[in-house]
């Protein structure tokens, strides 16, 4: 259980990012996750800590 919204709260927050800047981040979803382009890991990080702590 953990783990899946570990997954969704990870993929929801790259998909977020790349909306946000389509020039610097690319998302595809397929049979797994392709993922071009910067990332903004401290966004990130809080995205999974809320994950872990049960935020929404």
């Amino acid at each position: 259980m953990l783990e899946e919204k570990l997954k969704e709260a990870i993929v929801a927050e790259l998909k977020r990012q790349a909306a946000n800047d389509p020039k610097s981040l690319s998302v595809e979803q397929s049979d797994g996750l392709v993922v071009r382009g910067k990332i903004d890991l401290e966004d990130l990080t809080m995205v999974i800590a809320g994950a872990v702590a049960g935020g929404p």
